[in-house]
């Protein structure tokens, strides 16, 4: 499994939470040792921040988009 390319910019969105929705049944499965867990575990946060990182880039993109179809009703 590529770790880095999961976690790294280049994967959209969709993908990330997709790869979130994977490691939650992986953890979910009764043969996962504490080991394998512990870092499904951390490689879902280092995903989490990463979604939470592209969200937050989408809610600026769209709020620029906002504020300037508000200036151009001005006009």
């Amino acid at each position: 499994m590529a770790a880095n390319k999961e976690i790294a910019n280049e994967t959209t969105l969709e993908e990330d939470f997709e790869t979130l929705e994977n490691l939650i049944k992986e953890l979910s499965k009764d043969d996962v040792n504490i080991e394998e867990a512990f870092a499904k575990y951390e490689q879902g946060l280092k995903l989490l921040k990463n979604c939470n990182e592209k969200i937050d880039t989408i809610e600026k993109k769209v709020q620029v988009l906002t504020e300037s179809l508000e200036l151009k009703d001005f006009e």
